[in-house]
């Protein structure tokens, strides 16, 4: 396929996923299985134009003045990727697949300085919550927006019960893969320009042996921070598909007991494959379908939650949820997050601890919540992780968002990973 080609296909795709809500890479995956003559690199071109154009959509929309998937896919091309207005006129000037020629307005909106945008829409976050942004990243809250509408990198976790990170690193050279600058376990393989690709990473012979995991820098600092230790007994409540549970295991060094819980059993489907691939012995794996967790209540040394949340710490990876959440979505996993705090704490024993972690940046979902917990439950108080972070990273300056009662907040534009927040809440003895 040529570049105008291309174009017109992430205009289609981008209509379906708007006109139709649907998400972005179930759109993409139809569009492929219904033109089968796209290679490869055609899809992964389309694919790039269209996540692109999800992650700069408010931007896009005022420079064009228009909020259409054409004129975000136009601009995306032209500005984003930087091929300039010559390049854009070619690709569709020289191709019958491609969309209709500019128009005289299209042609001057992106060849002219842009009107004085909202903060919002340099930012590209939605205009309903930037006042909560802003209010918790005051000046930065723009930079923190933009680097959140940046391509996100492939971040991989060493097994350290199967490698180190100079193995992995060794295997892996051709990848251009390279130390991560913050956690000691992580490599990073950086996100390509415009078209380019990323490898496949899960065909790699060290994966295949369980060498490594794919796993963003900040949920390693996440698993590395609350310090679960060689036989404790620790639970991780919301385990999804064992990412954060293979962490936690590999700091236990494969001693003591450790228990991955689910609500949802189809999130969980996947951690049996993943244990066995990473080498890990002790994890048990409690199907909700099958049995309680009531031999439990009061035997945890550390009980791990990765609640359920917004994910605007992840828009990065997932552009389209970005545009897709509302306010009660929001309410709804606030409620959900209260809820699961509740029921975890019946399972921390006398001086174990709760690591509350999530994947937003909004406070109603973070500092909130641990305010309100706190409240609730006055046998808890916040643990410093800033200490924590000074004794296990003494070379690496604590973050900047770092709070001075305790909790770390990480973010693309200030720790150049997702954006977590991670706090801990100690039981009194």
């Amino acid at each position: 396929m040529k570049d105008g080609g291309r174009l017109a296909a992430a205009i289609e795709v981008l209509t379906e996923v708007e006109n139709r809500h649907r998400p972005v890479q179930a759109s993409l995956k139809d569009w492929g299985t219904s033109h089968r003559f796209a290679g490869s690199g055609d899809r992964t071109a389309i694919g790039n134009l269209v996540f692109d154009a999800l992650r700069n959509r408010a931007s896009l929309a005022a420079v064009m003045k228009n909020p259409s998937p054409r004129a975000a896919v136009l601009a995306t091309y032209a500005l984003t990727w930087d091929k300039g207005l010559e390049a854009l006129g070619q690709a569709i000037g020289q191709d019958r697949h491609a969309p209709e020629p500019l128009t005289p307005a299209e042609t001057a909106n992106l060849t002219e300085d842009a009107d004085a945008m909202m903060p919002w829409e340099r930012a590209d976050v939605p205009e309903w919550l930037w006042s909560d942004f802003e209010s918790f990243f005051g000046d930065d809250a723009v930079t923190e927006g933009r680097a959140l509408a940046a391509r996100a990198p492939i971040d991989l976790r060493v097994n350290t019960l199967k490698a180190d990170r100079e193995k992995v690193l060794k295997r892996i050279a051709h990848t251009g893969a390279v130390a991560t600058k913050l956690s000691p376990l992580g490599s990073r393989i950086i996100a390509k320009p415009g078209p380019g690709r990323l490898p496949h990473i899960q065909a790699e012979e060290g994966y295949q042996k369980g060498w490594f995991e794919l796993q963003d820098e900040a949920s390693q600092l996440a698993a590395c921070i609350v310090q679960a230790k060689p036989g404790e007994q620790v639970l991780d409540y919301c385990a999804g598909g064992g990412g954060k549970t293979l962490a936690l295991a590999a700091s236990m060094q494969n001693k003591g007991q450790l228990y991955a819980y689910d609500a949802d059993r189809l999130r969980l489907a996947p951690i049996h494959d993943r244990l066995k691939r990473a080498g890990v012995r002790n994890i048990q794996v409690r199907d909700p379908a099958s049995t309680t967790l009531d031999d439990l209540k009061g035997q945890m040394d550390l009980v791990f939650i990765d609640a359920p949340c917004t994910g605007t710490g992840v828009w990065r990876r997932r552009p389209d949820s970005k545009w897709r959440l509302t306010e009660k979505a929001l309410s709804d996993r606030i409620e959900d997050q209260r809820t699961v705090l509740r029921h975890a704490r019946e399972y921390v024993k006398p001086g174990g601890r709760i690591a509350y972690v999530t994947c937003s940046l909004l406070q109603q979902e973070n500092q909130h919540q641990v305010d309100w917990f706190l409240k609730e439950y006055e046998d808890f108080e916040l643990g410093s992780l800033s200490d924590a972070w000074r004794e296990l990273f003494p070379a690496k300056p604590l973050p900047k968002y770092a709070s001075v009662r305790g909790e770390l907040l990480l973010t693309p534009a200030s720790t150049d990973t997702d954006g977590f927040f991670v706090a801990l809440l100690k039981r009194s003895s």
